[in-house]
């Protein structure tokens, strides 16, 4: 989509009360053997001992309490900064460890919360860890998270350390963590089944259950729906996966705004504002944003030229948009949504 100047768009923290709320009950997934209790009271059940059962067995499915306890969590976003402040509620010691963390999210934690300078560090003393990062191709060494929970961290956790996976399953190293789960009595909580974890008795394995709330689905689409319209009405881009974050003052009474999508390269902002001078039409305000090879570009103009002609916006729109290196333009004048217009390899699309 970027290279037909087109903004993508997603909805951050739209579903991070529910994955919170999950990451929480994960905890205490992991802490009571409360699934292996339920299957057990179903077996019985159909043998008819679960009445005279239930209080014999309940030994069986002993456990402890998340109070006092430590929690590790790596990744200190939506999903991190929330899962830490209802962890200090519930009485847990926090830890966190995030190397990206804005003053936004470090805000939004506990204020006597301890920060760790690495995950090694995070983790050692932990007897809950939550994974709340995102995943990227590629080894640690190579800038990606792919199988960043390996060995080498799990050789820190504690023998008893209960690891809640709700990210992503490629964060996790698989191999590794099996023989952690084999070797003591720590456990894996996550929604994500792997081919050597799916079964494991000190392993709880769970539906993609992450965002799959009402009000989280509601939440997001109305986010999507906010972030579109916005878009369509003003030009303002928030929450872009490939455009730059760009924040617009108030189009001026009756002047006519026109976003113009280029490549990031040196001189392209002179020829859009050499266009406009051609057309003698005064630039009120304009504003260049870039974000990787694209840069996103607001103007707006009179809707007239010095000497009183009204502006031909069919075909200003057309010369700058036919411009060497114009992925895309539009026009934000009368009809929220029209005037998009295109370059396609020389051809013009409106």
């Amino acid at each position: 989509m970027t290279e037909m100047g087109i903004p993508v768009f997603n909805t951050p923290g739209a579903n991070a009360n529910a994955v919170k709320e999950l990451v929480l009950c994960g905890m205490l997934l992991g802490s009571r053997r409360i699934v292996d209790g339920v299957n057990h009271m179903k077996d019985l059940g159909a043998e008819g001992l679960a009445r005279e059962r239930v209080e014999k067995d309940k030994a069986m499915f002993g456990g402890r309490e998340i109070r006092g306890k430590r929690l590790a969590v790596i990744g200190l976003g939506h999903i991190g900064s929330s899962t830490a402040r209802d962890a200090h509620q519930l009485g847990m010691e926090v830890v966190g460890y995030d190397p990206g963390l804005n003053v936004e999210a470090a805000l939004k934690l506990p204020r006597n919360m301890d920060l760790a300078d690495s995950i090694s560090s995070a983790v050692s003393h932990a007897d809950y860890i939550s994974i709340n990062i995102p995943y990227i191709k590629g080894t640690p060494e190579e800038g990606g998270t792919h199988g960043i929970i390996g060995a080498d961290i799990i050789h820190s956790f504690k023998s008893d350390a209960v690891l809640l996976n709700f990210a992503r399953g490629e964060l996790v190293d698989s191999d590794a963590m099996k023989a952690f789960l084999d070797s003591g009595n720590g456990r894996y909580v996550s929604d994500f089944p792997e081919d050597a974890l799916w079964d494991h008795p000190n392993a709880v394995i769970l539906p993609h259950l992450g965002a799959s709330t009402e009000e989280a689905e509601d939440q997001a689409a109305a986010m999507a729906a906010d972030t579109i319209r916005e878009y369509v009405e003003t030009g303002t881009i928030r929450n872009s996966v490939n455009f730059p974050a760009t924040e617009l003052p108030d189009r001026p009474a009756d002047a006519i705004r026109m976003t113009v999508v280029t490549k990031n390269k040196p001189g392209m902002l002179a020829h859009l504002t050499s266009a406009f001078g051609k057309e003698d039409l005064n630039i009120i305000q304009q504003i260049n944003h870039s974000r990787g090879e694209v840069a996103y570009n607001v103007l707006d103009i009179d809707p007239h030229t010095s000497d009183g002609h009204p502006v031909k916006l069919k075909d200003l729109q057309r010369e700058l948009t036919m411009l060497d290196g114009v992925l895309s333009s539009r026009i934000l004048f009368g009809n929220p949504g029209a005037g998009y217009a295109r370059n396609v390899d020389g051809q013009y699309f409106i």
